[in-house]
């Protein structure tokens, strides 16, 4: 190891910064950004996300277009 990637390990352990505690907010800041987001949009209970009810739902809608359309084209005569 070179002597300036030394240095600068040393100066890290002597500071106690690691890539850990960079990213972690002063308990002020937690406050404020809980408090941002317990209010508003982000503090409406949602119900859970229904993959499924969503592919049906999806399903019946073309499905019921196409019929539409098949209609639509027998009642104008096309067919």
């Amino acid at each position: 190891m070179s002597e300036n990637q030394q240095s600068n390990s040393e100066s890290k352990a002597d500071s106690g910064q690691d890539s850990g505690s960079a990213n972690r907010l002063y308990p002020e800041d937690q406050a404020k950004v809980d408090e941002f987001i317990k209010r508003g949009v982000n503090s409406v209970e949602r119900k859970p996300f229904r993959p499924l009810r969503l592919l049906l739902l999806l399903v019946v809608v073309v499905m019921g277009l196409s019929l539409f359309s098949q209609v639509l084209v027998h009642w104008a005569g096309v067919y």
